[in-house]
């Protein structure tokens, strides 16, 4: 059974993919043990506590130094003895420490077609925002591996969606959130889960 944490800094409405494609058996050989968030407002955290998963908040600004919260998330991630460490929504950069420690063991879910409109000041809205400002004609979601980079590391799978005219930045990051990123993020956890990966 793949040990799963889910990192989370929002609503966690990608963790709710995972958690019903897990109990709807889309998602096979899979549990989700842990949701950490930085922010203790996230919605994420009761969605983790309604479904039984432990949920844990660990705030950049709860500590003295950023070197100080780097050791503490790891830590606790360690706590766990996580299989799979899975960025959905996590708006922190993650330590360096943490990403050759469980180098190939964290994806992460991006709501662009990489190389597109990712890396650095590219999350969230501002990526839809871009993406019409640019006129495309799809956009979509990509899952990667997570390296030492901003959203660098080996892809894993992408999902085209097609922009509409008259399209807001929320209206397109809606449907990319449901027809890409709640599909593709579960498969690559199942993926992941029976060695497909």
């Amino acid at each position: 059974m793949l040990r799963v944490g889910v990192m989370v800094s929002g609503g966690g409405t990608n963790l709710q993919a995972i958690l019903d494609s897990i109990d709807s058996g889309a998602v096979t050989n899979a549990k989700v043990e842990v949701v950490i968030s930085n922010n203790p407002g996230a919605y994420a955290l009761e969605r983790a506590r309604n479904h039984g998963i432990e949920a844990v908040c660990l705030s950049p600004r709860s500590f003295e130094t950023r070197e100080a919260f780097n050791d503490a998330l790891l830590e606790k991630v360690d706590q766990f003895g996580l299989d799979l460490i899975v960025l959905a929504g996590f708006l922190v950069t993650i330590p360096a420490a943490m990403i050759r420690k469980y180098r190939n063991r964290i994806i992460n879910v991006h709501p662009s077609l990489i190389p597109s409109f990712c890396g650095v000041g590219y999350y969230g809205l501002k990526v839809h925002e871009a993406a019409l400002k640019r006129g495309v004609k799809l956009t979509g979601a990509t899952v990667h591996f997570v390296d030492e980079g901003m959203d660098s590391g080996p892809i894993i799978l992408q999902k085209a969606v097609e922009v509409l005219p008259g399209d807001t930045p929320k209206s397109l990051q809606r449907r990319v959130m449901e027809e890409a990123e709640w599909q593709i993020l579960p498969q690559a956890i199942h993926m992941v889960a029976n060695g497909k990966l």
